[in-house]
């Protein structure tokens, strides 16, 4: 606590899109609460504060710290492995955080890949001398350093001890202050602590449970993409042929994508037990495939559900979309320098 007996507050930003940051100004004029409650002592995007600031707060400093990102380079690992000291709370704060999200996508390749599609395949780049990033550069001011691209992505936990976790792309406004009421509660000392490791700011059962469209005994022959087909309004997508990973994912967002056409994405995460958030969407999906028909042999019968299968779009982007990092798979079985088949690497780099 400060002197004046407020908790601090931190947040800060890594491998992501910055849709975590704006979520908490989502909370609208309950933002003016916070700026009451707390004394804000670490947020880069919303004031001037530097990392030095945080490298002199002693341990443990910041009572609660928001942290949204991906493990994606040196400097976000740093920073975490900074703010977990310096932060009696540490929060993964949205699907980057927790799961990897889309920037962990990058594991289906390799690092030296990506590095040539966006700096020299990319028709944006204008890089005619084919320059790639280095670490470090020998300029006539001295040696510029920048953060060290790593193979692979890792969720916030996978890096370091996460107390909490408020899943999300990005965190539902509504959720996100229902948790900072319960810290602050608790921080005054008039309430507990949920339990280390929960997931907090969600549900406990899947989107479909809180999804009002009109669910019948699903058969599905073919899946579509979303400017394929108009959906028949109030009546489940997935019954529609269009992929919903509704019944793979945590409630807690409102089922907000399903009620304007737009099938679950699986920004929550899995449910409770679920191991593998993709695998989970894979065995729902094969209990509503329609194939086969009376005296049809075993493989004729498996080719028609592959069939079937086979009209999903990039099965990998839509099951681990945000899932990725904390999958059984983890990242595709490639090395770090030139894409050729290899081990799964163990570390970030």
């Amino acid at each position: 606590m400060s002197d004046n007996g407020k908790p601090r507050f931190g947040m800060y930003w890594a491998s992501s899109c910055g849709g975590c940051e704006i979520s908490v100004l989502n909370i609208h004029d309950k933002l003016l609460v916070v700026d009451e409650v707390f004394d804000v002592v670490f947020w880069p995007c919303a004031a001037d504060f530097k990392y030095e600031d945080v490298r002199g707060y002693p341990d443990g400093y910041i009572d609660l710290c928001l942290f949204n990102g991906a493990i994606r380079n040196t400097e976000n690992e740093e920073m975490a492995r900074l703010l977990r000291r310096k932060s009696k709370v540490l929060v993964a704060f949205g699907s980057c955080a927790y799961e990897g999200c889309i920037p962990a996508l990058s594991n289906l390749t390799s690092k030296a890949d990506t590095l040539q599609a966006v700096y020299l395949n990319s028709p944006s780049t204008e890089n005619p001398s084919g320059i790639l990033p280095q670490p470090r550069t020998s300029v006539p001011e001295g040696e510029l350093e920048i953060p060290e691209f790593y193979h692979t992505v890792k969720s916030l936990g996978q890096v370091v001890p996460v107390d909490y976790t408020i899943p999300g792309c990005p965190p539902e406004p509504h959720q996100i202050w229902a948790v900072l009421e319960t810290v602050v509660a608790a921080l005054k000392g008039q309430a507990d602590l949920p339990p280390a490791g929960s997931i907090i700011g969600a549900g406990q059962t899947a989107v479909c449970e809180e999804c009002p469209l009109t669910k019948n005994e699903k058969t599905v022959r073919r899946f579509y993409r979303p400017w394929e087909v108009k959906p028949e309004p109030g009546l489940c997508l997935l019954e529609q042929g269009l992929v919903c990973m509704g019944p793979a994912t945590r409630g807690g967002c409102g089922a907000l994508c399903p009620q304007v056409g737009m099938g679950c994405r699986g920004c929550y995460g899995p449910l409770d037990g679920v191991e593998d958030q993709g695998a989970r969407m894979l065995t729902a999906l094969a209990s509503v495939v329609e194939a086969g028909r009376p005296g049809m042999d075993e493989h004729t019968l498996e080719k028609e559900i592959e069939a079937v299968m086979d009209t999903i779009a990039d099965p990998a982007g839509t099951f681990y979309r945000f899932s990725m990092a904390h999958s059984i798979l983890k990242r595709a079985r490639v090395n770090g320098n030139g894409g050729k088949p290899g081990l799964q690497s163990g570390s970030g780099e």
